[in-house]
């Protein structure tokens, strides 16, 4: 609530929302525009109203919101294995580089450090980063908290989706256990969190 000039919410509330659409209704703005989302639970149609404010106009819109079961999207609760907090913007390039060799990227995390591993068509990869808690160059800066070695497959392409986040937070954690869906944490200061999470692959012997 702190990240707004003014939030005020009376009851729980789930809002499905289309991004696709929103992002149409938000370039309807100017960057100057105060911007303000409405909801109101008493009404008996599933809109959210989006109201631009400027020096000489203002401009409201309603958004269809979407039916979403909520319970699909809990967050689990669950002790990690491992934990590991790098430069988001050294997590973007690591995933974006491996996936020109290939569609899954393997993730292995023990108290040495946390290593990429790609095995492709056109060839194979690692790369390898060690713990630097004391760093004082946040690009560099690795921390590293592993209860449990872990070692989990991904598909490089949802990877390079939440890379996109970058832009949001000078660091990434990452979150993981063996069997559970890795979480991909972007701290937005001041204001809260972008969370992704992302199912491992499974062997087919498995």
């Amino acid at each position: 609530a702190g990240g707004f000039e003014h939030y005020t919410c009376t009851e729980h509330v789930t809002l499905g929302v289309n991004f696709h659409n929103m992002s149409k209704i938000l370039k309807c703005s100017n960057n100057d525009d105060m911007f303000t989302m409405k909801y109101h639970t008493n009404s008996n149609r599933d809109l959210l109203t989006m109201l631009f404010e400027g020096r000489e106009s203002v401009s409201d819109f309603e958004l269809k919101l979407m039916d979403i079961d909520s319970e699909q999207l809990g967050i689990p609760d669950v002790d990690f294995s491992a934990i590991v907090t790098m430069s988001s913007a050294e997590f973007q390039r690591i995933c974006r580089d491996l996936q020109t060799i290939g569609d899954t990227i393997v993730v292995s995390v023990d108290k040495m450090g946390i290593k990429f591993t790609v095995n492709g068509v056109t060839g194979n990869g690692n790369i390898m980063l060690m713990p630097t808690p004391d760093s004082s160059d946040t690009t560099k800066r690795v921390t590293l908290q592993c209860s449990e070695a872990v070692n989990l497959t991904f598909a490089s392409r949802y990877l390079n989706f939440f890379t996109k986040a970058t832009p949001l937070s000078d660091t990434v954690t990452l979150r993981m256990s063996a069997g559970i869906p890795l979480m991909v944490v972007y701290e937005i200061t001041d204001i809260g969190a972008l969370t992704f999470f992302l199912a491992p692959k499974i062997d087919e012997d498995e």
